[in-house]
C-alpha cells in the first residue's frame, strides 16, 4: 500500500495524475509537499486534531467530523497490517477473528461519513476526498481510499515519487 514501486500499473497511475491534480489545484508542487509536511508534523497524528484541521503557509486540510482515539486506533492496525502490501484494494472486512471484524465494520461506519476538503488558504480551490473508496456490507468488503493512505500514512517520499512518475 505504501511502496510505490510495488502498486500494480493502473494504481501507479491513478496516485500519480490525483498527485499531479493536486499539486495543481493547490498552486504547485512545493504547496502540496508542505503541507504533507505539516501533516507528518502534527502528533500525535493529524487525525486525532480536535479542531479537524491541518494547515501550511498556503493550503490546508480540513475534515467535517471528530475522529476518535479508539475509532483512530482501529484504522491505524489496519492500515499498518497491509502498509507493505502490494494490494492496494485489499478487504479491510477480510479477518479471520470476528471480534476484529465486528470493531472495523464499526470504525467504517463512523467514519464512513468524514469528507476532507484540501484546498488554498488565498483561493480556496481544491479537492475533496473520502476515507474509504468502497463500501458494501452485505457482502462484508470494504477498500480504503488510496488517497487517504497515501496522504495520512504514506511517507512523504511515496508523494515523491507518485509526482515524478510518468507511466
Amino acid at each position: 500500500m505504501c511502496n510505490f514501486n510495488k502498486q500494480t500499473q493502473e494504481t501507479k497511475e491513478f496516485i500519480a495524475l490525483f498527485m499531479q491534480k493536486a499539486t495543481e489545484y493547490l498552486g504547485g508542487a512545493n504547496f502540496f509537499l508542505s503541507l504533507i509536511e505539516a501533516l507528518r508534523a502534527d502528533k500525535p497524528h493529524p487525525l486525532l486534531n480536535k479542531r479537524c484541521r491541518i494547515a501550511s503557509q498556503q493550503a490546508q486540510i480540513s475534515w467535517n467530523k471528530v475522529i476518535f482515539k479508539d475509532k483512530f486506533d482501529v484504522l491505524q492496525e489496519i492500515v499498518l497490517q497491509h502498509k507493505s502490501s502490494e494490494d492496494v484494494n485489499f478487504n479491510i472486512l477480510d479477518i479471520a477473528s470476528q471480534k476484529m471484524k465486528k470493531k472495523s465494520i464499526n470504525m467504517t461506519k463512523t467514519l464512513a461519513p468524514i469528507k476532507f476538503k484540501v484546498h488554498t488558504l488565498e483561493s480556496h480551490s481544491g479537492f475533496e476526498f473520502e476515507i474509504f473508496e468502497k463500501i458494501d456490507f452485505e457482502n462484508d468488503y470494504v477498500t480504503i481510499n488510496p488517497i487517504f493512505t497515501a496522504l495520512f500514512f504514506c511517507s512523504t517520499d511515496y508523494t515523491k515519487r507518485a509526482l515524478k512518475y510518468k507511466g
